[in-house]
């Protein structure tokens, strides 16, 4: 199944976090359930509509991995996969 998102909606795929500690055990992201905060970008819409009728074009596009504030994605499930939506405003970064 594929989404469209609406407006400057961004569908992103969050980030599995695996962290490594000093003595070399890697930690899995289950151990931890904090929520993520980077993802890849798998659907983009089509940017905010303004007030003269245009649109703004999306600074952001699918497979861009991106950095984003904590606690802004909505969580949902498609097809059993966890993915996350939020405005483009919450978007802090694109990672290179």
């Amino acid at each position: 199944m594929q989404i469209q998102p609406l407006g400057d909606k961004v569908v992103i795929k969050p980030s599995a976090k695996e962290e490594v500690t000093k003595s070399g055990i890697v930690l899995p992201d289950t151990a931890d359930k904090d929520r993520p905060e980077q993802g890849e970008v798998i659907a983009a819409g089509p940017g905010k509509l303004l007030e003269n009728g245009t649109r703004a074009a999306m600074n952001v596009k699918t497979g861009d991995t991106i950095l984003f504030k904590k606690y802004s994605p909505d969580e949902f499930k498609i097809d059993g996969e966890e993915l996350l939506v939020l405005s483009e405003s919450d978007i802090i970064g694109i990672i290179k």
